[in-house]
């Protein structure tokens, strides 16, 4: 028996990701979209996420929040869709997966809080220094259309939404790689029509 997924999401979030995740993944689900302010630190959906931040989802009785995570989760529970490599081939797809998640959202996002690093500090911080976070993935795409391996993958929507987002708004700098790349994953249908229904219900509030 089929287990109901609820997506929990905001159109002005990180939700987009998910929401793409889960058009590639062509799983079927029912979304709830949670206000910011009061609907977002509510008793009941701190149930959801104690954080009280979205996305996050519920399936069946599993709850998972974090989108790398929810990423990761949906691959593997909707094989069919092919969003994770088979996993004796899943060290360069976790690598980029958790690398984006990890010291590259915190350098962007230090970098955007005006946080920069002095020479002691880089030895502490995860990330470094944002430049360093930025060649590295940067040098990485370097003639790829994927990030892990040669197929597109759910590490493709975690980290090509996390470029695709700092692009947009400024937030990373503008590389050839970059931009090819995230060109690429632009033109996929999924990827459209997952923007499209963000786009809507960005519009009708």
């Amino acid at each position: 028996m089929s287990r109901e997924l609820i997506f929990y999401t905001n159109p002005m979030s990180r939700g987009q990701i998910v929401r793409w995740m889960l058009e590639e993944s062509g799983a079927k689900y029912q979304q709830q979209v949670v206000e910011y302010g009061p609907d977002m630190k509510s008793e009941e959906y701190l149930q959801i996420n104690p954080m009280g931040k979205v996305p996050a989802i519920k399936h069946g009785d599993t709850i998972v929040t974090e989108c790398s995570a929810i990423c990761a989760y949906l691959a593997d529970s909707f094989p069919d869709a092919g969003l994770a490599p088979a996993t004796e081939n899943r060290g360069e797809y976790y690598r980029w997966l958790f690398f984006a998640a990890g010291p590259f959202e915190s350098g962007i996002t230090n970098n955007n809080l005006g946080f920069t690093t002095d020479q002691e500090q880089q030895r502490t911080a995860g990330y470094g220094t944002y430049d360093l976070v930025l060649s590295v993935l940067d040098q990485h795409l370097a003639g790829r259309q994927f990030v892990a391996g040669d197929s597109f993958s759910a590490a493709d929507i975690y980290v090509g939404s996390q470029v695709d987002f700092g692009l947009q708004f400024g937030s990373i700098k503008e590389t050839d790689n970059f931009n090819a790349y995230v060109e690429g994953l632009r033109s996929r249908p999924k990827y459209q029509l997952a923007k499209q229904k963000d786009m809507a219900l960005m519009l009708d509030q």
